[in-house]
């Protein structure tokens, strides 16, 4: 019975103190919302870049000429030996003929090259690789099977891949730190000031055997309704902004550059992360506020 009144006052004197420092509640909201938003946005954005990076990781390959002393039987036998090399994760034959239709076509079948025998290039495999991380070593390992004699790689293309992509995780766990920081820094000075006012309340409480947890509870219980309240308010303008920017670029035909993740697909993600970055922050806050004046 006595924890059951407890809960209740706790969230009696939380809902209380909103609603009496409305405006330093709105402020704190604001905030939160705020630098959930700039939060959410940077790392929407490097997620998309991720994913964008992932797709060019997959369409990123290089060739393995074969010897040209090779029948086609035999360089085909090849590709268990090339699949069998750590991070490869296919090797497909393109045979002369088929190297030269495809060089054809690029050249826009110009009459020129007609009368161009298919021996004049190369059996090859193209190579796709599981983490291009690792193309480099891949790709001396692939040299070291006998029958391949030349290799097609643009390492520079793949390192410079690997760099966006650590840059861009990078940056973005930064910034989620610094905004994390502020967000905590506000919410609790916010909590502070209203604290302020209660002191000598938080006096009288400790002098009559009142135990920490027991005051801080409807501190806490402001602080996460504070957050709980930015958290959902900047789920519904993410939503929105996202949405727009993304018909701005569809409009714009960004899309043939880019590949945007819809929202509803990351929606829930997103929502758990705000909620619980809510939370934390709230209740974070509350309590970094509250721990001066209960040293009493």
């Amino acid at each position: 019975m006595m924890k059951r009144f407890d809960i209740r006052y706790h969230l009696r004197e939380g809902f209380r103190s909103i609603f009496t420092h409305s405006f330093m509640s709105f402020a704190a909201v604001c905030m939160i919302v705020a630098c959930l938003l700039i939060m959410g946005s940077f790392s929407l954005v490097a997620i998309n870049m991720d994913h964008n990076l992932q797709q060019l990781e997959k369409e990123n390959e290089f060739l393995a000429y074969i010897d040209e002393t090779y029948t086609e039987e035999q360089a085909r036998a090849l590709q268990s030996q090339l699949e069998a090399v750590p991070n490869v994760a296919s090797a497909t034959f393109i045979s002369r003929q088929d190297a030269l239709e495809k060089y054809k076509e690029e050249q826009g079948n110009n009459e020129l090259f007609n009368d161009l025998p298919p021996t004049v290039l190369r059996d090859r495999f193209s190579i796709h690789v599981h983490n291009i991380e690792q193309m480099k070593p891949t790709v001396l390992r692939v040299e070291e099977v006998p029958g391949v004699v030349n290799i097609s790689v643009e390492l520079e293309v793949a390192q410079g891949v690997v760099t966006l992509r650590n840059m861009a995780t990078a940056i973005a766990g930064v910034l989620i730190i610094i905004l994390l920081l502020v967000s905590l820094f506000i919410i609790s000075n916010t909590i502070r000031l209203a604290t302020f006012y209660r002191r000598d309340e938080i006096a009288i409480m400790k002098m009559c055997g009142a135990t920490n947890w027991f005051i801080r509870g409807p501190f806490i219980v402001e602080g996460l309704l504070l957050g709980l309240i930015g958290a959902m308010a900047a789920f519904g303008l993410q939503w929105g902004v996202y949405t727009a920017i993304v018909r701005v670029v569809i409009e714009t035909e960004g899309t043939q550059l880019l590949d945007i993740l819809p929202f509803g697909q990351m929606a829930l993600s997103v929502f758990g992360v705000f909620s619980g970055t809510g939370l934390v922050i709230g209740v974070g806050g509350s309590l970094l506020a509250i721990r001066k004046f209960l040293q009493v």
